[in-house]
C-alpha cells in the first residue's frame, strides 16, 4: 500500500526555485516533502548557469594570453586541453553540489522523495509509493531546451546545454543554432577555446536586449572570429562526414564537426497530470496570477515552469513571494519592472526595467536617455576595456524607468540600478552618490549625472552664479 505523507508544503521540482521554497518552508518548521525525479539542483547547477559560466571563466583565461600587446605583453597562442577544462567545470560543479543535495535537505528536515510525481486530485499526488496530500503544493519542475522544426534536425546528432557540458571534445567546426544569450555566451566560449564557431539567428542577436548596446557584443564576437549570420532561414540538417551540414535557404552549405542547438526552452509539464488537479497551463506555461497561485487555488508554479522569466534569479525571488504570501499570509506579487537580466559574453550585457524603446511607447517623447561611454571611464581606459557603455531611460520627473550597460562585470555594474528601479529612486541618487576612484562603476554616476548638465550648465544657471558671484563673499 502506498504510504501516506501530510505535509504542511509539498514541493514538485528540486531546481533553484523548489529548493528555496523547501529550505525556507522547513526552517519556518513546516513538514515540507521535497519531489525531484532527475538531479538536485536542477538546470541551474547541472547544465545551466554554473557549468556556463565555468565555461567562459576558462575561456576567458585562455583570451588573456592572445591580448597582452596592449600592455607590453608579447601575447601567445594558448594550449589547450579541452579534457582538464571540462575537468574545471565539472569539479565546479561539485563544489557547489552540496548546497543542493539530499544530505543538506533531509538535514534541515525535508522529507525527499527521488520519484516522479503527477497528481491524482486537487490537492493530491502519487511519487513512486507514497501519497502526499497538502494544502499548498508548489511545482517548480522548471524548463528544457527545444529544437525548431528543421528538417533533418531530429535525425543528426546535435548538442543541447543539457549535453554540452558533457562533451570531452573540443569541436573543430561547432555550429550553433540561435543567437540568444545562451548561443553567443557558449559561441564565444568554444571560440576563445580554439574551435571556429558559426552562429545562425532566424531574426536578431540578442533580440530582447537594446539593439543600440547588444550592437557592440556582437562587434566583438566578430572581432574575436565568430562568423554571426542573421536573419538567416535554414532548409535542412543533414549528415556529413565527420559531423553534420547545415544547408541554408540559399543552397550554401555549411559543414561542422559539432552541431549546437540554442532556440529557446518550453516547460516541463508533461506527467503531472495537470487536469487531474484543476491546474490550466499553455504551451508557454502554467498559468498563475501575480501572486503566482495557478487556477487550483491550492497550488502554485514557480520558476521556469509557469513561462514568465526563465532565470535563476527569478526562480529564487518568485520562491520568495510564495513564502511571503502563502506562508505568511503577507501582501505578495510579482513586480516585473524590477526584473533584471544579463548575458556573461564579454563584454557582458546586462538590463533593468524598461528598455528605450519600450519607455518611449509608454511614455512617448516625455522620457530622457542618458548615456556614459566607457571609452570616458579611466578604469577602463587603464584596462583596455573601452566597448562599452551605460545607458539609462527617465520619464521627464527624472524617475528611473530602466537601464542597460554593456562593459566588463556589467552583470555587477547594473546592481545599483536595480535597487533604484526596485525603491521608486530618482535619478538624482544615482548622481548623487560617491563611488571609489577609478572604478567602472563611476560610468553610472557620470550618466545619470548627465540628466541635470542641460539644466545645470544652462545660459539661466551660469547668468545666476554670475549674479551670485559680485555678491560678498559669506
Amino acid at each position: 500500500m502506498a504510504e501516506i505523507l501530510t505535509p504542511d508544503v509539498c514541493v514538485v521540482g528540486a531546481g533553484s526555485a523548489g529548493l528555496v521554497v523547501a529550505a525556507g518552508a522547513a526552517q519556518l518548521g513546516l513538514k515540507v516533502v521535497l519531489i525531484e525525479r532527475a538531479l538536485m539542483g536542477g538546470d541551474c547547477l547541472n547544465y545551466g548557469c554554473v557549468p556556463s559560466k565555468a565555461l567562459l571563466a576558462a575561456a576567458t583565461a585562455a583570451q588573456a594570453q592572445r591580448s597582452g600587446a596592449a600592455f607590453g605583453i608579447a601575447p601567445v597562442e594558448p594550449r589547450v586541453d579541452f579534457g582538464k577544462v571540462m575537468d574545471h567545470v565539472a569539479r565546479v560543479i561539485a563544489s557547489i553540489a552540496p548546497n543542493d543535495s539530499v544530505e543538506r535537505f533531509e538535514g534541515l528536515g525535508v522529507r525527499v522523495l527521488k520519484e516522479e510525481a503527477r497528481f491524482v486530485g486537487r490537492t493530491e499526488l502519487l511519487a513512486g509509493p507514497h501519497r502526499i496530500k497538502s494544502r499548498r503544493i508548489v511545482l517548480a519542475t522548471g524548463s528544457r531546451p527545444t529544437a525548431p522544426p528543421i528538417p533533418g534536425l531530429s535525425d543528426t546528432a546535435y548538442l543541447t546545454n543539457e549535453t554540452v557540458f558533457a562533451n570531452r571534445t573540443l569541436p573543430d567546426h561547432l555550429i550553433v543554432i540561435g543567437g540568444g544569450p545562451i548561443g553567443l555566451e557558449l559561441a564565444q566560449a568554444y571560440r576563445r577555446l580554439g574551435a571556429r564557431v558559426t552562429v545562425l539567428e532566424a531574426a536578431d542577436f540578442l533580440a530582447k536586449d537594446d539593439p543600440e548596446l547588444s550592437a557592440i557584443v556582437v562587434a566583438r564576437l566578430r572581432a574575436e572570429g565568430v562568423d554571426l549570420r542573421a536573419p538567416v532561414k535554414i532548409d535542412r540538417v543533414e549528415r556529413a562526414p565527420g559531423g553534420m551540414a547545415v544547408v541554408l535557404d540559399g543552397g550554401e552549405r555549411l559543414e561542422g564537426s559539432h552541431l549546437l542547438v540554442a532556440a529557446g526552452r518550453a516547460p516541463i509539464v508533461e506527467g503531472l497530470d495537470l487536469e487531474t488537479a484543476g491546474v490550466a497551463h499553455t504551451k508557454r506555461g502554467i498559468t498563475v496570477d501575480a501572486s503566482l497561485r495557478t487556477s487550483n487555488r491550492n497550488v502554485w508554479a514557480i520558476g521556469d515552469c509557469n513561462g514568465l522569466y526563465a532565470f535563476t534569479h527569478m526562480a529564487g525571488y518568485e520562491a520568495s513571494l510564495f513564502i511571503r504570501g502563502a506562508l505568511f499570509r503577507a501582501p505578495a506579487k510579482l513586480d516585473a519592472s524590477i526584473v533584471p537580466w544579463a548575458t556573461y559574453t564579454d563584454p557582458e550585457l546586462a538590463q533593468v526595467g524598461m528598455s528605450e524603446r519600450e519607455a518611449g511607447d509608454k511614455h512617448g517623447e516625455a522620457i530622457k536617455v542618458l548615456r556614459w561611454k566607457l571609452a570616458e571611464n579611466d578604469r577602463a581606459q587603464t584596462e583596455r576595456e573601452t566597448d562599452g557603455m551605460v545607458k539609462a531611460i527617465t520619464d521627464r520627473r527624472g524617475r528611473i524607468l530602466g537601464a542597460t550597460i554593456v562593459a566588463p562585470q556589467a552583470g555587477e555594474l547594473i546592481q545599483p540600478w536595480c535597487l533604484a528601479i526596485a525603491k521608486r529612486l530618482n535619478i538624482s541618487a544615482l548622481a548623487a552618490f560617491v563611488p571609489p576612484y577609478p572604478t567602472l562603476g563611476e560610468a553610472s554616476k557620470r550618466a545619470a549625472g548627465s540628466y541635470f548638465t542641460e539644466t545645470l550648465f544652462g545660459p539661466r544657471t551660469r547668468g545666476l552664479v554670475r549674479l551670485l558671484a559680485r555678491l560678498p563673499v559669506w
